[in-house]
C-alpha cells in the first residue's frame, strides 16, 4: 500500500497546473499517490492527464462546480494513505520533498502535522518576500532553529494571532485529517480551522526550517479585482475568532482565547487592504475592513 498521498483539488490556470504535477512526478521518492480532483471545466485537461500514463497519477473530473470546500473535503475523503498533502494546484514540491518529510515521520512516528521548510514565490516563479510574508516570519511564527515540535495551547495560540503556516506544504497524519476533515461553514479561513481543531484533539505538529522543499506560490492581489477589497472575508474571520475564542476558553485555553479574540494578524491584514478598498470606492469593503482592523473581542453581527 502507498503510505504517501498528494491530493491536488485543481481550478484555474492550466500550465500552472501542470508544473504542479510535474514536481510531484520529479520526486526522488517515488512511492507515492498522486490524486486530482478537476472542479473546472478546461477542455484539453483530461487528455494531458491521460497522456501522462503515469499509474501513480489518478485524474477524476466533477460532474458540477463544488467550489473549493466542498473539493477539499473531497480530497480528504478519497485519501488514503498513512500521510497526505494537500497542496496548492499552482505550488511546487523540490524533488526532495517526500524523501525529506518522510524522513521526518520517521523520526517522529504518529506525528499529526509536518510544516516543512518553505520559500514563498511569485507569480512568475521568482522567489519574493512582500509585506505578508515579512510579517508572518518576523512577528508571527515562532523561532525555530533546525527543527521544532509543538502542540496544545502553545501552537494554537501561535496561530491564532497569526496564521504564520502555509498550509498547503503541510503533511498530515491521513487517519486523524479523515477523521476531522474542513468545517462546512468556512470558505477562506477552513485551513485554520482544521489546525486548531487537531490541536483540540491532541495532535502535535512538527516544524522543520532546515531544509526548504517547498514552495508557495503568492499572487499579487489585482487592483482591478472587485472581490479582492470587498472585506468579505473578514466577516467570515470575524465569526471564526468569535467562536473559537469561546471554544478555547471553555478549554481551559486561556492564552489561545485572548490571542483569538485580539486576532492581530489578521486584522494586520484587514489594515493592509484598506488603501485599495478606499481606491476603488468600495464603502462597504471600506467599513468591514475597517471594522476588523480597528476593533479586537466584539462579536459579528
Amino acid at each position: 500500500m502507498v503510505t504517501f498521498d498528494f491530493m491536488l483539488p485543481y481550478y484555474g490556470d492550466v500550465q500552472l497546473m501542470q508544473d504542479a504535477v510535474r514536481s510531484v512526478l520529479a520526486q526522488t521518492d517515488p512511492d507515492f499517490r498522486l490524486v486530482v480532483i478537476d472542479d473546472g471545466k478546461e477542455p484539453d485537461v483530461p487528455g494531458w492527464f491521460e497522456a501522462l500514463g503515469d499509474e501513480r497519477v489518478h485524474y477524476t473530473r466533477n460532474e458540477q462546480n463544488l467550489g473549493i470546500t466542498k473539493n477539499f473535503q473531497k480530497c480528504v475523503r478519497l485519501s488514503e494513505a498513512d500521510y497526505v498533502v494537500i497542496m496548492g494546484c499552482d505550488d511546487l514540491l523540490h524533488p526532495h520533498y517526500l524523501e525529506t518529510v518522510r524522513a521526518l515521520i520517521k523520526a517522529n512516528p504518529g506525528i499529526g502535522m509536518v510544516q516543512p521548510g518553505v520559500e514563498v514565490i511569485d507569480g512568475d516563479g521568482k522567489v519574493a518576500y512582500g509585506l505578508a510574508d515579512q510579517t508572518k516570519r518576523r512577528l508571527y511564527a515562532p523561532q525555530v532553529n533546525g527543527r521544532r515540535l509543538m502542540g496544545g495551547e502553545e501552537l494554537a495560540a501561535s496561530v491564532l494571532r497569526g496564521n504564520w503556516l502555509y498550509f498547503p506544504s503541510i503533511a498530515w497524519r491521513g487517519e486523524a485529517l479523515r477523521g476531522v476533515n474542513f468545517r462546512d461553514e468556512y470558505s477562506v479561513i477552513q485551513d485554520l480551522a482544521l489546525v486548531v481543531d487537531l490541536l483540540e484533539l491532541g495532535e502535535q505538529m512538527l516544524i522543520d526550517e532546515s531544509t526548504t522543499v517547498f514552495q508557495y506560490r503568492r499572487h499579487a492581489v489585482s487592483e482591478s479585482s472587485v472581490q479582492a477589497f470587498s472585506g468579505t472575508r473578514f466577516t467570515e474571520a470575524e465569526r471564526y475568532f468569535n467562536a473559537v475564542a469561546d471554544r478555547m476558553d471553555a478549554r481551559g485555553w486561556k492564552k489561545a482565547a485572548r490571542a483569538a479574540r485580539f486576532h492581530s494578524g489578521s486584522r494586520f491584514h484587514a489594515l493592509t487592504m484598506l488603501p485599495g478598498a478606499l481606491r476603488r470606492g468600495q464603502r462597504d469593503g471600506v467599513r468591514t475592513l475597517a471594522r476588523h482592523a480597528f476593533t479586537a473581542g466584539q462579536r459579528a453581527d
